[in-house]
């Protein structure tokens, strides 16, 4: 007779229950369901087949597939365009408000020199 273990948060956690592969079946997944979830679209790209290969040595350099890696990738060019265009976005925001801060102080100077005169 087999005993039975306690189904505790600990037995799960140290791995006494749930790992013998004999009480495991695949469950039946949904693609479109699993990628609506995440926010994933399934794409195609064409790439030189060099390049490929260094995504995969590099990938597999760092212990990754290489579709992840060619995600962080992109994810990471994304991320460096939208910083550079926020600042870019400032610089010149900055001149418009320096522009027009002279503007207004060129005007004041103007009025006070009518006042002196």
């Amino acid at each position: 007779m087999t005993k039975k273990i306690e189904g505790t948060e600990e037995a799960w956690d140290s791995g006494q229950l749930g790992t013998d592969p004999k009480h495991a079946k695949k469950a039946k997944v949904d693609n479109d369901v699993v990628d609506n979830a995440m926010g994933l679209q399934m794409i195609s790209v064409r790439l030189q087949k060099t390049l490929l290969e260094d995504l995969k040595t590099i990938a597999n350099l760092n212990g990754i597939g290489y579709q992840p890696l060619m995600k962080q990738i992109l994810k990471r060019f994304v991320d460096c365009e939208f910083k550079k265009m926020a600042n870019e976005y400032a610089v010149e925001q900055r001149k418009e408000n320096e522009a027009l801060a002279k503007i207004q102080a060129d005007e004041l100077e103007a009025e006070n020199n009518l006042k002196q005169a």
